[in-house]
């Protein structure tokens, strides 16, 4: 066990590279190289992936999907299947000229953050999206991903809306939205 920690330690994981303006990411959480051969092996062949940080977590990045439901499906199949927590990031329509900042997770804040688990399936961002009427956003908390349905420093408007969200059969929380990373401010599932 130690010899695997201080081999890790002699290589240090270098950033992920954003998306391309036309690419999905399927971001897959690994933590070790060991989880990251494994996961390699379950791809086809010539598939581009990497062992790279993604805000505090090692993740395998995997990249080259075109269309949004090839990369829904590969995350399905690696939460099934490889049994590892998986998520797609879409670049943002400013990652063509501004791929740095469209591409740059922030921590929220002090205040309030309404969740929602999505399980893997994007249509709920569109569904919680017509609920709440306003756009919905992609943050990490806990090391795994959620829709960010509100964030707010009014604890009265968190619950409400939580009220509203579990009411209609959503699975979703409010948290302290200091430990809440937005990964994305609008989700266009």
């Amino acid at each position: 066990m130690s010899g695997a920690n201080s081999a890790m330690a002699q290589q240090p994981v270098s950033p992920c590279q954003p998306p391309q303006s036309d690419e999905y990411l399927l971001l897959v959480l690994s933590q070790t190289s060991e989880r990251h051969q494994v996961i390699q092996q379950t791809l086809p062949p010539n598939t581009q992936s990497t062992f790279c940080q993604y805000l505090d977590d090692t993740v395998t990045r995997i990249g080259g999907f075109r269309q949004l439901e090839d990369a829904n499906t590969w995350a399905r199949y690696v939460n099934e299947v490889v049994g590892l927590s998986a998520y797609v990031v879409r670049p943002t329509a400013a990652t063509s000229t501004t791929s740095s900042r469209a591409y740059n997770p922030q921590p929220l804040g002090e205040g309030y953050a309404v969740l929602v688990d999505y399980f893997n399936q994007p249509e709920v961002a569109s569904e919680v999206r017509q609920l709440i009427g306003s756009d919905v956003g992609l943050v990490s908390y806990g090391q795994r991903p959620y829709l960010l349905a509100v964030y707010t420093r009014n604890q009265r408007e968190a619950n409400s809306t939580l009220r509203e969200l579990s009411d209609r059969g959503f699975w979703s929380m409010v948290v302290d939205s200091r430990r809440v990373t937005l990964l994305s401010p609008v989700v266009n599932f």
